[in-house]
């Protein structure tokens, strides 16, 4: 029996919100990570969902226990609460309670915010309203690191983010052959990506495991190496193969056979009336100036015609000798057309028969499970649905790249993602986790121990409600942190990813506290900004997101210090 079961109420109240703060994590962080890979379609949103529940499980489980601590200690020191314990399980409960409704309503609205600031923000109201302000720990290690991140993350990550895309764009991207080069700067950016994801897996995610800097110099340095030469081994002969020598026979799992890729024939000629698989087109449903400048004159000239044809007939309509412009050679990509409203190619029809046969009733089912992932985020992004903004003259001004070399960037990018979700999931399951787990030893022992463990179920219930909130809630924020900031390619996207992965590195060794959310939104203006143009990217939706950093600690600091300060004052508490 607990120590405390007087307050299983407000014990039970914690788990519950826990799991609320863990679905939201879900829904706005990781769905952040993986927006650049979805919305440069190096992904679908059905295969991100895939891959972000496998790293954001098998990171909140391995090593989720090992940072949970850290939050629960930086911000207050929990012996403040020695006399009475049962102050800090009601603290844990109005914290969470807080930050976790903020951050539905952050999600709803597709708000990408700090859910670490967020539980430090409830940490810092539910203090100050039970122990006094003053007892917050207001150091570079506490509270000041929120304040810190609003310039620290955003502006390295994009100053990093600009660099690295320039040097592509440059170099690779803007040369006289860019495949061939895109094609042989696999290995250098291979070594470059393996060793930046074990750096960021090593130095952040497994931060509080006692290895030695050589130790982690040769991992690093080995694991880059062999990942690099895994990638020159597989990846490279089915580059070449399939983009180089066109081969239509060309299967994914062929890539396995590796350099004896090389040897195989000449593909046979293609039979009649069969489609050729083609490189996907990364830019397709953007329109580049020339298009955007022919549909807005056609759309204003029918406008004009129009309008003197409902005031009677006009000069124009009696001019004989007037035609109309033929339309372009190339039409504009289907995506660019108007759409009937509501229609979502990703669900799949209703079945024929009645509304209570087996077919139709599974694919109700289905329909509620996997709204989530049935969504075109893509097609979601060109709906201005927050702030006002051309977002197709912002789309048209980004250059054009060849879609085989934008091809090869693509598996780095996923890999980026990946790893950038593993140690997300090591390290922000402690934002859900860290007050559960507290609350779970005051309730069950009734004294305020040094040290919590974490019990395993606790990392797979927190764990869990990660994945359950992306699958469900994610494409919220990633319809917002990808075409609607700036035009997002798969180079573009594996120079923001490794720009963030970067600034993470340099931020945990200089123990400097940042961001992910605002890593990847500052690395997402920066290569927007390296286009040349500030108007690649969208000014207005950069404010707002701002503004939903600033607001985030205030916001959920009053929520928790104003329950906490009813509760604990309460003539039932008092007694």
């Amino acid at each position: 029996m607990a120590a405390l079961s007087a307050y299983n109420s407000i014990f039970i109240l914690t788990a519950i919100f826990a799991c609320l703060e863990a679905w939201n994590i879900g829904a706005n962080d990781v769905a952040n990570s993986f927006a650049s890979s979805v919305s440069s379609r190096s992904l679908t949103l059905k295969q991100a969902m895939v891959v972000a529940a496998l790293c954001e499980f098998g990171g909140s489980v391995s090593v989720g226990d090992r940072v949970s601590d850290t939050l629960r200690t930086k911000i207050i020191d929990p012996h403040n609460f020695d006399a009475a314990p049962q102050v800090l399980l009601l603290a844990m409960m109005c914290t969470i309670m807080a930050s976790s409704v903020f951050l539905t309503i952050a999600t709803r609205y597709g708000m990408p915010v700090s859910t670490t600031h967020s539980a430090i923000g409830g940490m810092i109201g539910a203090a100050a309203a039970s122990i006094g302000i003053d007892k917050v720990n207001w150091g570079i290690q506490g509270a000041s690191q929120v304040f810190l991140a609003w310039v620290i993350a955003p502006g390295l990550a994009g100053v990093i983010g600009a660099a690295v895309f320039f040097f592509t764009k440059r170099v690779i991207l803007m040369s006289r052959n860019p495949v061939r080069r895109a094609f042989w700067s696999i290995p250098f950016f291979s070594f470059l990506t393996f060793g930046s994801v074990t750096m960021m897996i090593a130095w952040k995610g497994l931060h509080d495991v006692d290895m030695t800097t050589m130790m982690v110099l040769i991992i690093i340095f080995s694991t880059a190496s062999g990942g690099a030469l895994i990638h020159a081994t597989f990846v490279m002969p089915y580059m070449w193969v399939r983009i180089i020598r066109q081969d239509w026979t060309l299967r994914w799992y062929h890539a396995l056979l590796g350099p004896l890729l090389l040897k195989r024939g000449a593909p046979p000629p293609t039979p009649s009336g069969f489609v050729k698989p083609v490189i996907k087109n990364y830019y397709r449903g953007h329109l580049t100036r020339e298009e955007l400048a022919y549909v807005r004159a056609s759309e204003e000239l029918l406008q004009s015609v129009q309008m003197h044809g409902a005031n009677g007939p006009s000069e124009l309509n009696k001019d004989d000798e007037f035609e109309l412009l033929p339309p372009p050679a190339r039409e504009p990509p289907i995506e660019a057309r108007p759409q009937s409203p509501g229609t979502n190619s990703l669900v799949p029809p209703r079945p024929q028969g009645s509304w209570n046969s087996f077919p139709v009733l599974t694919w109700r089912i289905n329909r509620i499970l996997l709204s989530g992932i049935e969504k075109d985020v893509i097609h979601m992004q060109k709906r201005t649905a927050v702030l006002n903004w051309d977002l197709e003259d912002m789309h048209s001004r980004a250059p054009r790249f060849d879609n085989r070399a934008e091809y090869m960037f693509s598996s780095l990018q996923i890999l980026t993602a990946a790893a950038a979700s593993f140690t997300h999931g090591a390290n922000d399951v402690s934002n859900a986790v860290a007050p559960l787990s507290t609350a779970l030893d005051v309730w069950s022992s009734g004294v305020v121990n040094d040290d919590v463990d974490v019990p395993i179920w606790v990392l797979c219930f927190g764990g869990g409600a990660i994945v359950l909130g992306l699958l469900t809630f994610g494409y919220h924020v990633m319809r917002t942190l990808g075409n609607r900031l700036t035009l997002i390619s798969p180079t573009r996207g594996f120079c923001m990813e490794l720009a963030t992965a970067i600034t993470v590195i340099i931020a945990t060794r200089l123990r400097l506290p940042v961001s992910t959310t605002q890593c990847i939104t500052g690395a997402t203006v920066g290569v927007g900004l390296a286009n040349g143009d500030w108007r690649c990217i969208n000014p207005k939706l950069v404010g707002w997101i701002y503004m939903g950093w600033i607001i985030t600690l205030p916001v959920t600091g009053l929520m928790a210090g104003g329950l906490m300060g009813l509760i604990i004052n309460a003539p039932r508490w008092a007694s």
